[in-house]
This record gives C-alpha cells, structure tokens and sequence, in this order.
C-alpha cells in the first residue's frame, strides 16, 4: 500500500510539473516578443531574399511591437549567416529567412557544417517563384523551342550562380538533351550582365533578378521551370508546356529558427507571417516580383524540404556532379 501511494503521489506531481510547464511555454508564446527580434539573411543586402525580408520585417514590426531588424551576414553561399542562426538561443529572437540552396548546399559543398533542415527548426515557407531560363533579347534563340534545338546541335553556355541555379541547368540538360557547358558566377548580377553583353548565351536566374533587364528590354526569358505561366512574363513558355515536365524548379523563400525552437513560438510566427501577407499591399509586392505567397505548417514545409533534398541529390548524382 506504501508503494502505491508512493507511485500515486509520484505521478501526480509529475502530472502537475507537466501541467506547468505547459502553461510555462503558453504564457511565453502570448509574451513573445518582449524585445527586438533579428531576422537574419545569410546573403548580400539588395538582393531578393533580402528585399522581401525587410518588407515583411516591417510589417512584423506593426504587429509585434518590437523592431524587427534584418542582419545581413553574406558568405559560403549562405553557409556563414545560417551557421550564426544555429548557434543562437532557440528563444525566437534569432531567426533567418533562406533560398532553396538552403537545403542543396551540402549536396555540392563538403564543408558545410550542418544539416540544414535537422540542425534547425523549420518554421514556414514564405513564398515561391519559379527560377527561368534567359537569354540576351536578339533573334539567336527566339523561344525555348529554339534554344533547345539549337543546343542539341552545338555547345551553348548557360551561366549559373548558386546551388540551385546549377542543378537546374543540369536538369535542363538531362530533361532535353541539351549540349550545355556551365559556367559559373558569383551572382546573379554579373551573369545578367555578361549575357546582355554577349560573353555567354544564356543563365537560370530568379525572376527578381532578370526583371529589370527585361523590363529595359535588354534581356528576356524563354523558359520558366513551373508548372504555369509566370505572371511577370505572360506569354513565355514553361518546359512543361514545351515538353519537358521534369524541369520544374521554385526558388523558395523558407524561415527558419534554431533547433529546439518552441512549438507555440513556431505557430505564432507562421499566423503572424500569414496576417501580414494577406495585406493587399504586401501580396501585390510580391506577386510584381513574381512570388506565389506560399504559407504551410512546420511539418507541411519539412517534407517539402525533404523532397527538394533527394530531388536534386539525384539530379547531382545522375549529371555527375560531386560535393568539392
């Protein structure tokens, strides 16, 4: 009888600790946040991610309370800034927002010292935009059907300039048995700029990126790697329609916190994420940059990361392309 009220009087105090902490963890997630919170973006200021951060940055900003401030932390193609975001507290107050190579890195890079979807907390996806495939705006290659036939007679460059970019030309090499030859660049900028002056044919790139320069006329895209259209380019052929349903490729923006980030505190920032998106004015932002807001669960956006994972593995391994 001693050993059952021992065992009574033990499970009910571990029930009323649970209880507790659960309350604990509520409580901190309707106080969250009670000081500025850092939204770190691993890569160089003015480009896209970053762009679309400090515009959502400022409207978490009205809605918390509490500054929300964009730290930008460019390197190893994002490997630098993450690295500081998985070492912080997982308190919320350091979180980042990354590109699909978030999760393609350390298929191409050995040095990368984490795993990028285990070694972190998965919180959302914030949006998706198809990457394309551009050319100088002449009459060399007018369309896709054009540059794929073209390119299954002789070598044509296509530039690239981060981990997606590059398997997506792969994939487009193996899905049409194109004759490409990579050529690789620092950032997008440089490839747009050697393509409108003639030094290479053509680049995948993000619609962020080459908007401007088919905007001015200087550049234009021939192929988007989605299943539909791309309101920025009404008219472009996706690969799906030209034939080639394998080539599809989202530039996705994702955040994510430290591992071990609270579930309330995940929760809360995806409906935040979710309310400052629904602004008309934020959604019109986007949707001009060719972004699809894309917002899903915690659990939703880790098997997504894990198909884009083994997606691109194999697109690596069957191009021959190994981590350097």
């Amino acid at each position: 009888m001693k050993i059952k009220r021992r065992t009574l009087i033990q499970a009910a105090l571990a029930m009323t600790l649970t209880a507790a902490m659960g309350g604990a963890a509520a409580q901190g997630a309707a106080d969250w946040p009670n000081k500025p919170v850092t939204l770190m973006v691993p890569y160089s200021p003015g480009g896209g991610t970053d762009i679309i951060a400090r515009l959502v940055g400022s409207k978490l900003s009205e809605l918390w309370g509490q500054s929300v401030v964009v730290e930008n932390k460019a390197g190893a193609n994002g490997v630098i800034g993450s690295a500081d975001v998985q070492r912080a507290a997982p308190d919320g107050y350091k979180i980042m927002l990354v590109v699909g190579s978030h999760v393609i890195n350390p298929i191409l890079a050995k040095s990368v010292p984490f795993d990028p979807v285990a070694d972190f907390t998965p919180i959302t996806r914030l949006a998706t935009s198809p990457l394309v495939l551009v050319v100088q705006n002449n009459d060399k290659y007018p369309d896709l059907a054009s540059f794929i036939e073209q390119g299954r007679k002789a070598d044509v460059s296509i530039g690239y300039s981060e981990g997606q970019t590059q398997l997506t030309g792969e994939l487009i090499r193996q899905a049409a048995g194109v004759k490409t030859v990579p050529v690789p660049y620092k950032g997008g900028s440089p490839l747009m700029v050697d393509i409108i002056g003639g030094h290479v044919d053509s680049g995948v790139t993000s619609v962020l990126t080459v908007l401007p320069h088919v905007q001015s006329g200087k550049l234009k895209v021939i192929g988007v790697a989605d299943k539909a259209e791309n309101v920025a380019f009404p008219g472009v052929a996706t690969f799906r329609e030209a034939g080639y349903p394998a080539v599809e490729s989202l530039s996705w923006y994702g955040l994510f916190g430290p591992k071990g980030l609270p579930a309330e505190i995940v929760e809360k920032i995806r409906a935040d994420l979710k309310r400052v998106t629904e602004d008309p004015a934020v959604a019109k932002q986007l949707k001009d940059q060719g972004a699809t807001i894309s917002i899903d669960t915690s659990d939703d956006f880790r098997k997504f990361l894990a198909s884009e994972k083994t997606k691109w593995a194999e697109v690596a391994k069957k191009g021959g392309i190994e981590a350097q």
